[in-house]
């Protein structure tokens, strides 16, 4: 997933989702992308204009989508409901999504000034590993909550 989401830094078209969720043997439709987008499951995306001087624009999603898109449907293959989701998970996934995007502008801009100074590397350094680290354990506690959610729901 971290080569499809380098590879379209700008953002992916629907089409591409739907298309990278094919190779991966993942069967999606655009009427469900679409759905999940309405019940806001998966981020909204955003306008921009047509290179090559057409007219009109097209809608990009973030370049995040698909890693989301192959989180909710795992959710949804633990037997979580639509409902139970939204409640309980996706704000968190977003949230957790959105703190790595801003993490690695903060990191990039960093990046610049200590290059700049011509010192820090070293604490920039140290400070990238935590980040990462803090996303990660996010992440996992995040799948604990999940999969606790599910084996409570299971005892039901």
């Amino acid at each position: 997933m971290d080569a499809f989401e380098a590879s379209h830094p700008e953002g992916v078209s629907l089409q591409e989702v739907v298309e990278a969720m094919r190779e991966k043997g993942e069967k999606l439709t655009e009427a469900s992308f679409r759905k999940y987008v309405q019940l806001g499951l998966l981020p909204r995306s955003r306008r921009v204009r047509r290179a090559s001087g057409r007219r009109g624009s097209r809608g990009l999603y973030p370049p995040t989508t698909l890693r989301q898109l192959v989180h909710l449907k795992r959710l949804m293959g633990l037997g979580l409901t639509i409902e139970e989701i939204q409640r309980e998970f996706l704000f968190v996934r977003g949230d957790i999504e959105a703190l790595a995007r801003q993490l690695d502008r903060v990191m990039d801009a960093l990046e610049g000034a200590v290059r700049r100074a011509k010192s820090g590397d070293d604490a920039l350094e140290r400070a990238k590993e935590a980040g990462v680290e803090l996303i990660s354990r996010l992440e996992s506690l995040e799948q604990q909550l999940a999969l606790r959610a599910h084996m409570d729901r299971a005892a039901l």
